[in-house]
């Protein structure tokens, strides 16, 4: 990708401060959970200048719902980076802000925040965003659940060049990877992040050479991944085991997976498919023994191994049930 030219104001402001004679790309990273502290922590380590880290305002949360740092804010500050909070980028004064750090690249990670067509026209090489699907496959909020609950055998990472659209933007790098058997939404999210962060300084250091090609994007080929609700743990166990395993699996350890016992909540965090035929209405207990507790569902049986009641710990299936006579007894 050819280089972008500068206003003459602005390029002289850079040549003041000494920028174009440095090695390596001006950065500023703008994320906010977990899954954008590797890409971080990678850029941080690179030939590149990390300038600051923009994320989410500080939120409460937890049950004092006490004001905590997001995991971007607490990685940056441990870098001694800047960390920049503001609760909108549509704010003329946010925009100059970001502007004065002089950006090659504006590198996004699971921001949370819009980002204006203001923002997307300060860094001169754009905005660079780490998806974690194969785009055009799953455009939107929640990529690796709905990787998950689709059965998909493969998944992956994006780095893209962002634009107006949901994800539609050119593609600069894209990998995938294979999805276990016993993936969760939690151990696919570590491992994608490490993926983003590694593909990130590569696609860096190919905007730098002048080696970079971008692809535009199939739109007839893309699936939208909704943003993920707590009203979708409730299991429906007239559907089939296949699709209830991977629910469980999908929704660990966000919002996991629950059906009722008594009126209680009943959280689910490990289950396995198991055949099953009789006339045992779906939600029934059948069999409660050292591999867990199987319950009917729509076709075949969902054998749970690991569980927890409100306000208990997590616990395997087989001490649940020396504690809890479940025999016959219906969920849901």
């Amino acid at each position: 990708m050819p280089r972008a030219t500068l206003p003459p104001a602005r390029k002289r402001r850079r040549s003041e401060i000494g920028l174009d004679v440095l090695p390596g790309l001006t950065v500023v990273l703008a994320g906010t959970p977990d899954f954008a502290v590797p890409a971080l922590e990678a850029i941080a380590a690179s030939r590149h200048r990390l300038l600051a880290a923009y994320t989410q305002p500080d939120r409460r949360a937890g049950r004092g719902l006490k004001v905590e740092d997001s995991p971007v804010k607490k990685a940056a500050t441990a870098l001694g980076l800047p960390v920049e909070q503001p609760a909108t980028l549509k704010d003329p004064s946010a925009v100059e802000r970001l502007a004065s750090y002089l950006p090659d690249v504006l590198v996004v990670v699971a921001y949370g925040l819009l980002l204006p067509q203001a923002v997307l026209d300060i860094p001169r090489f754009g905005c660079l965003n780490i998806h974690a699907s194969l785009l055009p496959r799953w455009r939107g909020a929640a990529p690796i659940q709905r990787a998950l609950l689709a059965g998909d055998a493969s998944t992956g990472v994006t780095i893209m060049q962002m634009e107006a659209g949901l994800d539609t933007g050119p593609m600069l790098v894209r990998r995938g990877i294979q999805i276990g058997p016993s993936e969760t939404g939690g151990s696919l999210h570590d491992r994608l992040a490490v993926l983003g962060a590694e593909m990130i300084v590569e696609a860096l250091g190919s905007l730098e050479s002048g080696s970079a090609k971008f692809e535009t994007q199939d739109d007839t080929l893309a699936t939208y991944a909704r943003k993920l609700s707590k009203s979708e743990a409730a299991i429906d166990w007239t559907l089939p085991a296949e699709f209830l395993e991977r629910q469980v699996r999908a929704f660990e350890p966000w919002p996991v997976a629950e059906t009722r016992l008594d009126g209680q909540q009943l959280r689910i965090w490990s289950a396995k498919v198991a055949p099953a035929d009789g006339e045992a209405a779906p939600g029934t207990v059948l069999s409660t023994d050292g591999d867990g507790i199987t319950v009917m569902t729509g076709r075949d049986a969902l054998v749970i191994e690991r569980l927890q009641l409100p306000g208990r710990r997590a616990v395997s299936a087989r001490e649940f049930a020396r504690a809890h006579d479940l025999s016959g007894r219906v969920l849901g």
